[in-house]
């Protein structure tokens, strides 16, 4: 579902159509344009010396009395009403710049700490310096936000508001530490706010209401809906699909999860999305072994990185045993979003060394080479860029091999600070999921061959080890793999250079 965008009237927050996609400043401006530019930079002064509240003394923090309702109000009229990217990302930039932390504040009581530590004192004494110096790196706005978030629907404006600051450093409107820090300063609030506790697990039906089910459809956002007895399979029998709500927004899907209850761990996602739904509503429960979990979807792009997706999936978990108590084989079937990307890149980098190719052994190169008539390196940059090499048989053979071990060494061996460069599998080792089976013409769709050149993986989840396999990948950056993907890996190694 597309965010909504906020403004205010009678003192309530209402919400009403999407805002366009933000779009870069333009060059240049005219002598009017420049005017009425300064007077709106004016204007954001004069609202954020307004509407965000000074910082009291330590010792009257808890007794100096919250703003006037209208004052955060206002600020978020003023948003509501900034129609340009530029002018948003302007205002949110004079925010973060301005209004943030005290440094003199944050030097003077860090040496007040260490005075302390340096001259022994009573433990509260040094207590309630630490608690000083904690309070001097609040940032001034945070306040601002917290009391917003207390108006009625001011959680979900601010939920909008750092989905607009996400997408505004992604176009380079807004860059910078200040930027930054209150990005992360939104993140760790509302990953407070929308804890688990916060959460209502909902589960849609074929009969849940038409607009529900117009909600989940058009925010499925890795497996497209194509029409409404695609929506009716993927709601009726041997499918399941919850999704997260909170409190402040009731009956709003803030992520969904769908479920295949299957025999079997899936190997291709349209076994799961194209079979034709069972003549009968009735399920054949001694034949569900495995929960498939093939769609992940956040709806608010305002809630990234914020502890959603694992805590949904331990819900529905949960749910699925109290439903199947037998149920014992738990994995996902997931995407390899980035793969041909990554791909493409490595062709076109080992394209200049002589025209060599050290990713494929001779024999591939020899027989890629006579089914396309082209030199392997250039032929691949070009076939894997759509999907017609799909349409040769002989292709599909020839790449199967060469673009399994690839695919192994992209989601193991590629990392980034250590951990797996992909996003999606990021995500699932560090819920405690294992590596298990990367699957050959998994995703057939457009969208896969181009996307993974068809393939998918999945990532099981072994119960009783999650938690033991999460604490290794964080800590020590290990992944568990099946022996699988490790044969794949240890082949990419054999025949392989990068």
């Amino acid at each position: 579902m597309r965010a909504l965008r906020p403004t205010v009237s009678a003192g309530r927050l209402l919400f009403l159509w999407p805002r366009l996609p933000l779009r870069p400043p333009e060059p240049r401006l005219s002598s009017g344009r420049a005017a009425a530019a300064g007077a709106l930079e004016r204007a954001m002064d004069e609202l954020l010396h307004r509407a965000v509240p000074a910082m009291p003394a330590y010792g009257l923090r808890e007794k100096t009395p919250a703003p006037a309702e209208n004052q955060c109000a206002d600020f978020v009229s003023f948003y509501g009403g900034l129609a340009e990217a530029a002018d948003r990302a302007e205002l949110l930039g004079r925010l973060a710049r301005g209004f943030g932390v005290d440094h003199g504040q944050v030097a003077e009581q860090s040496a007040a700490v260490l005075q302390l530590l340096q001259q022994p004192r009573e433990a509260a004494v040094l207590l309630q310096a630490e608690d000083r110096l904690r309070y001097a790196l609040v940032p001034r706005y945070r306040s601002l936000f917290h009391h917003i978030s207390k108006l009625d629907g001011g959680v979900r404006f601010l939920v909008q508001l750092r989905a607009d600051l996400l997408e505004a450093q992604a176009l380079k409107l807004m860059e910078g530490p200040h930027v930054r820090e209150m990005n992360g300063v939104l993140k760790s609030m509302f990953s407070e706010w929308f804890s688990s506790g916060f959460l209502n697990l909902e589960r849609v039906t074929w009969r849940s209401p038409c607009e529900m089910l117009q909600k989940i459809s058009e925010a499925e956002a890795v497996h497209p809906v194509k029409n409404w007895a695609d929506m009716k399979r993927r709601v009726g029998p041997y499918r399941r699909c919850y999704f997260f709500s909170h409190c402040s927004t009731p009956g709003e899907p803030l992520i969904i999860l769908h479920v295949a209850l299957t025999s079997e761990i899936s190997s291709s996602i349209q076994t799961i999305i194209v079979k034709e739904s069972p003549t009968s509503e009735t399920e054949e429960r001694d034949k569900i072994t495995t929960a498939v979990l093939y769609s992940l979807s956040l709806t608010q792009q305002g809630l990234q990185g914020v502890e959603l997706g694992a805590f949904l999936i331990k819900r529905v978990v949960k749910e699925l045993q109290k439903e199947f108590p037998h149920l014992g084989t738990f994995a996902s079937l997931s995407p390899i979003p980035g793969f041909t990307k990554w791909l493409l890149g490595l062709l076109k980098s080992k394209a200049k060394d002589h025209g060599r190719n050290e990713l494929l052994t001779d024999s591939e190169c020899k027989e890629i080479s006579k089914i396309t008539g082209g030199p392997v390196n250039e032929t691949l940059k070009t076939i894997l860029s759509s999907s017609e090499w799909l349409q040769s048989e002989q292709l599909v053979r020839a790449l199967q091999a060469p673009l399994m071990r690839l695919c192994a060494w992209y989601l193991y061996g590629e990392k980034h600070r250590g951990y797996a460069l992909n996003p999606v599998a990021n995500f699932h080792l560090q819920n405690g999921a294992v590596m298990w089976r990367i699957n050959w013409m998994a995703d057939v769709s457009l969208k896969g061959i181009t996307g993974s050149c068809g393939l998918m993986v999945n990532y099981r989840y072994f119960l009783e080890d999650t938690a033991t396999n999460r604490t290794a990948y964080l800590s020590s950056k290990s992944i568990k793999a099946s022996e699988q993907v490790l044969s794949l890996v240890a082949q990419f190694q054999k025949n392989s250079k990068l």
